[in-house]
Protein backbone atom coordinates (compact mmCIF):
# COMPACT_ATOMS: atom_id res chain seq x y z
CA UNK A 1 0.00 0.00 0.00
CA UNK A 2 1.01 3.43 -0.61
CA UNK A 3 0.89 6.29 1.57
CA UNK A 4 1.07 10.27 1.52
CA UNK A 5 1.97 12.50 4.69
CA UNK A 6 0.65 16.69 4.41
CA UNK A 7 1.58 18.85 7.07
CA UNK A 8 -0.52 21.34 7.29
CA UNK A 9 0.67 24.50 8.58
CA UNK A 10 1.79 28.11 7.02
CA UNK A 11 4.46 28.54 9.71
CA UNK A 12 6.24 25.28 8.12
CA UNK A 13 6.50 27.16 4.93
CA UNK A 14 8.78 30.08 6.69
CA UNK A 15 12.19 29.48 6.95
CA UNK A 16 11.72 29.20 11.11
CA UNK A 17 9.57 25.81 11.66
CA UNK A 18 9.77 22.07 10.12
CA UNK A 19 7.96 19.18 10.12
CA UNK A 20 9.73 16.48 11.74
CA UNK A 21 6.24 14.44 12.58
CA UNK A 22 6.33 12.95 8.94
CA UNK A 23 9.67 11.43 9.82
CA UNK A 24 8.31 9.46 13.10
CA UNK A 25 5.70 8.68 11.02
CA UNK A 26 6.86 7.28 8.12
CA UNK A 27 9.13 5.14 10.40
CA UNK A 28 6.18 3.53 11.75
CA UNK A 29 4.72 2.80 8.33
CA UNK A 30 7.92 1.45 6.37
CA UNK A 31 7.53 -0.66 9.70
CA UNK A 32 4.35 -1.90 8.27
CA UNK A 33 5.73 -2.37 5.23
CA UNK A 34 3.81 0.97 3.99
CA UNK A 35 6.08 2.66 1.44
CA UNK A 36 5.27 6.88 1.68
CA UNK A 37 5.55 8.14 -1.97
CA UNK A 38 4.28 11.74 -1.22
CA UNK A 39 5.03 14.03 1.57
CA UNK A 40 3.57 17.38 1.45
CA UNK A 41 3.40 20.88 2.59
CA UNK A 42 0.33 22.99 2.54
CA UNK A 43 -0.19 26.59 4.47
CA UNK A 44 -3.62 27.29 6.00
CA UNK A 45 -5.77 28.11 3.19
CA UNK A 46 -8.53 25.90 2.58
CA UNK A 47 -8.55 25.86 -1.26
CA UNK A 48 -5.19 24.70 -1.02
CA UNK A 49 -5.53 21.82 1.04
CA UNK A 50 -8.94 20.41 -0.64
CA UNK A 51 -6.71 20.43 -3.47
CA UNK A 52 -3.85 18.53 -2.20
CA UNK A 53 -6.39 16.47 -0.36
CA UNK A 54 -7.75 15.33 -3.78
CA UNK A 55 -4.93 14.97 -5.25
CA UNK A 56 -3.36 12.58 -2.89
CA UNK A 57 -6.30 10.55 -2.97
CA UNK A 58 -6.19 9.99 -6.66
CA UNK A 59 -2.17 8.50 -6.20
CA UNK A 60 -2.34 7.18 -2.60
CA UNK A 61 -4.00 4.60 -0.44
CA UNK A 62 -3.23 5.79 2.87
CA UNK A 63 -3.45 9.42 3.17
CA UNK A 64 -2.14 11.04 6.86
CA UNK A 65 -2.89 14.68 7.87
CA UNK A 66 -1.16 16.56 10.53
CA UNK A 67 -2.22 20.19 12.04
CA UNK A 68 -5.23 22.31 11.27
CA UNK A 69 -7.66 20.70 14.00
CA UNK A 70 -7.27 23.49 16.45
CA UNK A 71 -9.57 26.04 17.72
CA UNK A 72 -8.60 29.38 15.67
CA UNK A 73 -9.53 30.34 12.26
CA UNK A 74 -7.10 28.93 10.38
CA UNK A 75 -7.06 25.27 11.55
CA UNK A 76 -8.95 24.36 8.28
CA UNK A 77 -8.28 20.57 7.85
CA UNK A 78 -11.56 18.64 9.28
CA UNK A 79 -13.26 21.33 6.73
CA UNK A 80 -10.63 20.94 4.04
CA UNK A 81 -11.38 17.24 4.39
CA UNK A 82 -15.10 17.48 4.10
CA UNK A 83 -15.12 19.55 1.11
CA UNK A 84 -12.59 16.99 -0.76
CA UNK A 85 -15.29 14.18 -0.18
CA UNK A 86 -18.30 16.19 -0.31
CA UNK A 87 -19.40 15.26 3.19
CA UNK A 88 -20.68 17.22 6.25
CA UNK A 89 -19.28 18.12 9.42
CA UNK A 90 -21.35 17.24 13.05
CA UNK A 91 -20.86 18.60 15.86
CA UNK A 92 -19.89 15.56 18.57
CA UNK A 93 -22.27 16.03 22.04
CA UNK A 94 -20.12 13.61 23.96
CA UNK A 95 -16.97 15.49 22.40
CA UNK A 96 -18.67 18.90 23.65
CA UNK A 97 -19.01 17.62 27.52
CA UNK A 98 -15.11 16.64 27.44
CA UNK A 99 -14.18 20.03 25.65
CA UNK A 100 -16.02 21.58 28.46
CA UNK A 101 -14.59 19.27 31.42
CA UNK A 102 -11.46 19.88 30.24
CA UNK A 103 -12.02 23.48 31.04
CA UNK A 104 -13.75 23.14 34.14
CA UNK A 105 -10.84 20.86 35.66
CA UNK A 106 -8.44 23.37 34.85
CA UNK A 107 -11.17 26.31 36.11
CA UNK A 108 -11.56 28.35 33.24
CA UNK A 109 -14.43 29.10 30.93
CA UNK A 110 -13.98 27.36 27.89
CA UNK A 111 -13.86 30.01 24.84
CA UNK A 112 -16.51 29.28 22.22
CA UNK A 113 -13.90 28.55 19.49
CA UNK A 114 -12.62 25.55 20.93
CA UNK A 115 -16.10 23.94 20.23
CA UNK A 116 -14.59 23.64 16.56
CA UNK A 117 -12.44 20.59 18.01
CA UNK A 118 -15.97 18.76 18.38
CA UNK A 119 -16.71 19.34 14.89
CA UNK A 120 -16.90 15.41 13.04
CA UNK A 121 -17.10 14.00 9.29
CA UNK A 122 -19.72 12.31 8.48
CA UNK A 123 -18.42 8.32 9.17
CA UNK A 124 -15.37 9.41 10.56
CA UNK A 125 -13.97 7.91 13.85
CA UNK A 126 -12.69 9.96 16.90
CA UNK A 127 -9.79 8.98 17.80
CA UNK A 128 -9.07 10.14 21.20
CA UNK A 129 -5.88 12.92 21.96
CA UNK A 130 -4.76 11.89 25.86
CA UNK A 131 -2.26 15.00 25.27
CA UNK A 132 -4.66 18.00 24.17
CA UNK A 133 -7.61 19.22 23.37
CA UNK A 134 -8.21 18.35 19.39
CA UNK A 135 -8.57 14.93 18.81
CA UNK A 136 -7.91 13.02 15.70
CA UNK A 137 -10.21 11.64 13.24
CA UNK A 138 -9.80 8.05 11.11
CA UNK A 139 -12.10 7.75 8.05
CA UNK A 140 -12.23 3.92 5.98
CA UNK A 141 -13.69 4.72 2.66
CA UNK A 142 -15.01 2.84 -0.61
CA UNK A 143 -14.00 4.84 -3.92
CA UNK A 144 -15.27 3.06 -6.67
CA UNK A 145 -13.29 0.02 -6.56
CA UNK A 146 -10.60 1.17 -4.51
CA UNK A 147 -10.32 1.49 -0.57
CA UNK A 148 -9.41 4.99 0.74
CA UNK A 149 -7.88 5.29 4.98
CA UNK A 150 -7.64 9.00 5.83
CA UNK A 151 -5.88 9.91 9.43
CA UNK A 152 -6.58 13.45 10.88
CA UNK A 153 -4.07 13.85 13.36
CA UNK A 154 -2.76 17.16 15.61
CA UNK A 155 0.05 18.86 14.84
CA UNK A 156 1.97 19.56 17.95
CA UNK A 157 4.51 15.83 17.95
CA UNK A 158 3.71 15.87 21.79
CA UNK A 159 -0.07 15.07 20.85
CA UNK A 160 0.55 13.47 17.15
CA UNK A 161 3.15 10.91 17.58
CA UNK A 162 1.44 9.06 20.91
CA UNK A 163 -1.90 9.65 19.10
CA UNK A 164 -0.57 7.92 15.96
CA UNK A 165 1.12 5.00 17.59
CA UNK A 166 -2.24 4.15 20.05
CA UNK A 167 -5.15 4.74 17.90
CA UNK A 168 -3.98 4.28 13.46
CA UNK A 169 -0.78 1.69 13.81
CA UNK A 170 -3.52 -0.90 15.23
CA UNK A 171 -6.44 0.17 12.24
CA UNK A 172 -3.27 0.26 9.04
CA UNK A 173 -1.59 -3.30 11.10
CA UNK A 174 -4.96 -4.92 10.31
CA UNK A 175 -6.37 -3.02 6.85
CA UNK A 176 -2.90 -3.40 5.30
CA UNK A 177 -1.76 -6.97 3.89
CA UNK A 178 1.50 -8.38 4.85
CA UNK A 179 4.74 -6.83 3.50
CA UNK A 180 8.05 -6.49 5.10
CA UNK A 181 10.48 -3.48 3.74
CA UNK A 182 13.81 -4.49 4.08
CA UNK A 183 16.58 -1.46 4.10
CA UNK A 184 20.45 -1.38 3.89
CA UNK A 185 23.15 1.84 3.93
CA UNK A 186 26.34 1.60 2.95
CA UNK A 187 28.86 4.29 3.23
CA UNK A 188 31.50 5.54 1.00
CA UNK A 189 34.20 8.44 1.94
CA UNK A 190 35.84 10.24 -0.63
CA UNK A 191 34.82 9.25 -3.87
CA UNK A 192 32.34 11.69 -6.30
CA UNK A 193 28.94 10.63 -6.55
CA UNK A 194 29.02 10.93 -10.27
CA UNK A 195 31.99 8.03 -10.39
CA UNK A 196 29.81 6.11 -7.65
CA UNK A 197 27.24 5.85 -9.65
CA UNK A 198 28.97 5.50 -13.35
CA UNK A 199 30.34 2.42 -11.85
CA UNK A 200 26.96 1.21 -10.21
CA UNK A 201 24.20 2.07 -12.33
CA UNK A 202 24.84 -1.36 -14.48
CA UNK A 203 24.19 -3.25 -11.06
CA UNK A 204 21.28 -1.52 -9.16
CA UNK A 205 19.40 -0.49 -12.48
CA UNK A 206 18.82 -4.60 -12.99
CA UNK A 207 17.38 -5.23 -9.83
CA UNK A 208 13.86 -3.31 -10.52
CA UNK A 209 12.43 -4.81 -7.40
CA UNK A 210 14.55 -2.46 -5.23
CA UNK A 211 14.99 1.45 -4.75
CA UNK A 212 18.01 2.86 -4.38
CA UNK A 213 19.21 6.24 -3.69
CA UNK A 214 22.60 8.30 -3.64
CA UNK A 215 22.75 10.70 -1.48
CA UNK A 216 26.50 12.61 -1.47
CA UNK A 217 27.15 15.47 1.29
CA UNK A 218 30.85 16.69 2.32
CA UNK A 219 33.00 13.66 0.81
CA UNK A 220 30.58 10.86 2.07
CA UNK A 221 27.87 8.94 0.22
CA UNK A 222 24.94 7.10 1.64
CA UNK A 223 23.57 4.91 -0.53
CA UNK A 224 20.34 3.34 0.76
CA UNK A 225 18.31 -0.18 -0.40
CA UNK A 226 14.96 -0.60 0.14
CA UNK A 227 13.07 -3.85 -1.21
CA UNK A 228 9.55 -4.13 0.18
CA UNK A 229 8.15 -7.71 -0.05
CA UNK A 230 5.50 -10.06 1.08
CA UNK A 231 7.71 -11.74 3.50
CA UNK A 232 11.06 -10.54 5.51
CA UNK A 233 13.43 -12.96 4.03
CA UNK A 234 12.82 -12.64 0.68
CA UNK A 235 13.16 -8.82 0.81
CA UNK A 236 16.21 -8.68 2.62
CA UNK A 237 17.77 -11.61 0.66
CA UNK A 238 18.13 -9.13 -2.23
CA UNK A 239 18.86 -6.11 -0.35
CA UNK A 240 21.53 -8.46 1.14
CA UNK A 241 22.24 -9.43 -2.31
CA UNK A 242 22.69 -6.07 -4.02
CA UNK A 243 24.39 -4.70 -1.14
CA UNK A 244 26.90 -7.93 -2.00
CA UNK A 245 27.46 -6.32 -5.13
CA UNK A 246 28.07 -3.23 -4.66
CA UNK A 247 30.71 -3.83 -2.14
CA UNK A 248 32.90 -5.96 -4.49
CA UNK A 249 32.33 -2.68 -6.72
CA UNK A 250 33.45 -0.24 -4.73
CA UNK A 251 35.72 -2.22 -2.97
CA UNK A 252 37.97 -0.04 -0.41
CA UNK A 253 35.84 3.09 -1.19
CA UNK A 254 32.93 1.51 1.13
CA UNK A 255 33.76 2.19 4.58
CA UNK A 256 30.32 1.11 6.04
CA UNK A 257 27.49 -1.50 5.31
CA UNK A 258 25.53 -1.07 8.35
CA UNK A 259 25.14 2.32 8.20
CA UNK A 260 27.83 3.06 11.01
CA UNK A 261 29.75 6.60 10.61
CA UNK A 262 33.18 7.06 9.51
CA UNK A 263 34.49 7.93 13.16
CA UNK A 264 32.83 4.85 14.21
CA UNK A 265 34.52 3.18 12.21
CA UNK A 266 38.07 4.47 12.51
CA UNK A 267 37.59 3.80 16.31
CA UNK A 268 36.38 0.36 15.47
CA UNK A 269 39.79 -0.68 13.59
CA UNK A 270 42.03 1.45 16.22
CA UNK A 271 40.37 -1.25 19.08
CA UNK A 272 40.71 -3.96 17.13
CA UNK A 273 44.43 -3.61 16.38
CA UNK A 274 44.63 -1.69 19.92
CA UNK A 275 46.19 0.93 18.99
CA UNK A 276 45.64 4.79 19.73
CA UNK A 277 45.40 8.06 17.75
CA UNK A 278 46.28 11.81 18.74
CA UNK A 279 46.02 14.29 16.29
CA UNK A 280 47.38 18.04 15.57
CA UNK A 281 45.23 20.37 13.94
CA UNK A 282 45.14 23.58 12.70
CA UNK A 283 42.90 24.69 10.16
CA UNK A 284 40.36 22.37 10.99
CA UNK A 285 40.12 24.05 14.33
CA UNK A 286 39.26 20.47 15.96
CA UNK A 287 36.69 19.33 13.85
CA UNK A 288 38.22 15.86 13.77
CA UNK A 289 38.59 15.24 17.38
CA UNK A 290 35.24 16.47 18.07
CA UNK A 291 33.63 13.92 15.87
CA UNK A 292 35.58 11.19 17.05
CA UNK A 293 34.58 12.03 20.60
CA UNK A 294 30.81 12.02 19.44
CA UNK A 295 31.06 8.74 19.50
CA UNK A 296 30.65 7.22 23.27
CA UNK A 297 33.99 4.90 23.98
CA UNK A 298 36.29 7.09 22.02
CA UNK A 299 38.86 7.22 25.12
CA UNK A 300 39.80 3.79 24.39
CA UNK A 301 41.91 4.65 21.80
CA UNK A 302 41.56 8.76 21.00
CA UNK A 303 44.05 10.20 23.21
CA UNK A 304 43.33 13.75 22.56
CA UNK A 305 44.42 16.42 20.12
CA UNK A 306 45.86 20.45 20.12
CA UNK A 307 44.66 22.91 18.01
CA UNK A 308 47.96 24.39 16.68
CA UNK A 309 46.57 27.57 14.80
CA UNK A 310 49.19 30.04 15.34
CA UNK A 311 53.14 29.86 13.90
CA UNK A 312 54.11 29.77 17.94
CA UNK A 313 51.86 26.96 18.94
CA UNK A 314 52.95 24.65 15.90
CA UNK A 315 56.25 24.93 17.91
CA UNK A 316 56.05 25.11 21.54
CA UNK A 317 53.02 22.36 21.23
CA UNK A 318 53.56 20.31 18.06
CA UNK A 319 57.47 20.58 18.31
CA UNK A 320 57.71 22.03 14.80
CA UNK A 321 60.66 23.69 14.10
CA UNK A 322 60.66 27.38 13.77
CA UNK A 323 63.06 27.34 10.80
CA UNK A 324 61.07 25.00 8.70
CA UNK A 325 58.12 27.20 9.29
CA UNK A 326 59.73 29.60 8.17
CA UNK A 327 61.40 27.52 4.71
CA UNK A 328 58.24 26.00 3.96
CA UNK A 329 55.47 27.76 5.28
CA UNK A 330 52.89 26.91 7.52
CA UNK A 331 50.83 24.93 4.75
CA UNK A 332 52.98 22.60 3.71
CA UNK A 333 53.50 18.97 3.66
CA UNK A 334 56.93 19.14 5.94
CA UNK A 335 55.10 20.86 8.41
CA UNK A 336 52.03 18.41 8.13
CA UNK A 337 54.64 15.32 8.50
CA UNK A 338 56.33 17.64 11.66
CA UNK A 339 52.76 18.20 13.48
CA UNK A 340 51.73 14.19 13.13
CA UNK A 341 55.23 13.56 14.17
CA UNK A 342 54.95 16.09 17.17
CA UNK A 343 51.94 15.11 18.68
CA UNK A 344 53.06 11.17 18.33
CA UNK A 345 55.99 11.83 20.22
CA UNK A 346 54.46 14.24 22.88
CA UNK A 347 51.18 11.69 23.30
CA UNK A 348 52.91 8.45 22.93
CA UNK A 349 50.53 7.37 20.50
CA UNK A 350 50.60 4.74 17.88
CA UNK A 351 49.34 6.93 15.36
CA UNK A 352 49.87 10.72 14.77
CA UNK A 353 48.01 12.96 12.45
CA UNK A 354 48.88 16.56 11.40
CA UNK A 355 46.41 19.16 9.32
CA UNK A 356 46.95 22.28 7.52
CA UNK A 357 45.98 24.19 4.98
CA UNK A 358 44.14 27.93 4.25
CA UNK A 359 40.36 27.81 5.08
CA UNK A 360 39.93 30.98 3.42
CA UNK A 361 38.58 33.37 2.42
CA UNK A 362 42.20 35.40 2.66
CA UNK A 363 45.54 33.48 3.09
CA UNK A 364 46.09 32.83 -0.30
CA UNK A 365 49.12 33.20 -2.29
CA UNK A 366 50.19 32.99 -5.47
CA UNK A 367 51.15 29.20 -5.48
CA UNK A 368 49.00 28.20 -2.31
CA UNK A 369 45.21 28.62 -3.62
CA UNK A 370 42.18 28.80 -0.60
CA UNK A 371 41.42 25.26 -0.33
CA UNK A 372 45.08 23.44 -0.15
CA UNK A 373 45.18 21.22 2.48
CA UNK A 374 48.39 18.93 3.54
CA UNK A 375 47.21 15.71 5.72
CA UNK A 376 50.22 13.43 7.25
CA UNK A 377 49.83 10.46 8.98
CA UNK A 378 52.78 9.32 10.71
CA UNK A 379 52.86 5.29 13.04
CA UNK A 380 55.49 2.82 13.70
CA UNK A 381 55.81 2.35 9.78
CA UNK A 382 56.89 5.65 8.96
CA UNK A 383 55.00 8.58 7.56
CA UNK A 384 52.36 9.66 4.60
CA UNK A 385 51.35 12.72 3.56
CA UNK A 386 48.75 13.85 1.42
CA UNK A 387 47.45 17.16 -0.48
CA UNK A 388 44.16 17.97 -1.87
CA UNK A 389 42.99 21.47 -2.34
CA UNK A 390 38.83 21.19 -1.74
CA UNK A 391 36.42 23.99 -3.22
CA UNK A 392 33.51 25.92 -1.37
CA UNK A 393 33.19 28.31 1.62
CA UNK A 394 35.43 28.10 4.82
CA UNK A 395 33.22 25.85 6.37
CA UNK A 396 33.32 23.62 3.60
CA UNK A 397 36.83 23.44 2.96
CA UNK A 398 37.23 22.70 6.67
CA UNK A 399 34.66 19.54 6.70
CA UNK A 400 36.15 18.37 3.73
CA UNK A 401 39.55 18.08 5.01
CA UNK A 402 38.41 16.48 8.42
CA UNK A 403 36.35 14.08 6.32
CA UNK A 404 39.80 13.61 4.24
CA UNK A 405 41.87 13.10 6.94
CA UNK A 406 39.34 10.41 8.84
CA UNK A 407 39.31 8.33 6.02
CA UNK A 408 43.18 8.60 5.33
CA UNK A 409 43.37 7.25 9.13
CA UNK A 410 40.77 4.35 8.15
CA UNK A 411 42.67 3.56 4.75
CA UNK A 412 45.93 3.52 7.09
CA UNK A 413 44.39 1.20 9.54
CA UNK A 414 43.06 -1.30 6.86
Amino acid sequence: MKSEIIAVGSEMLTPFRQDTNSLYITERLNALGIIVTFKTIVGDRQKDLVSAIRTALGRVDILILMGGLGPTEDDLTREAVAEALSLTLRRDASQVAALHARAASWRITMPQNNLKQADVIAGATLLPNANGTAPGQWLDIAFSSYRKLIALLPGPPSECRPLFDAECLPRLRSAAPPRHIAVRTLKAAMIPESQADKLLAPIYTTYADVETTLLAHTGDLQITLICSKPDADSAQQRVDELAGRIEETLEDWIYSSEGDSLEQIVLYHLELRQATLAIAESCTGGLVAQRLTSVAGASRSFLGGMVVYSDALKTTLAGVPAELIAEQGAVSAPVAKALAQGIRGRTGATIGVGITGIAGPSGATENKPVGLVHIAICDPQGCDTVERTFRGDRQRIREWAAQQALDLIRRRLI
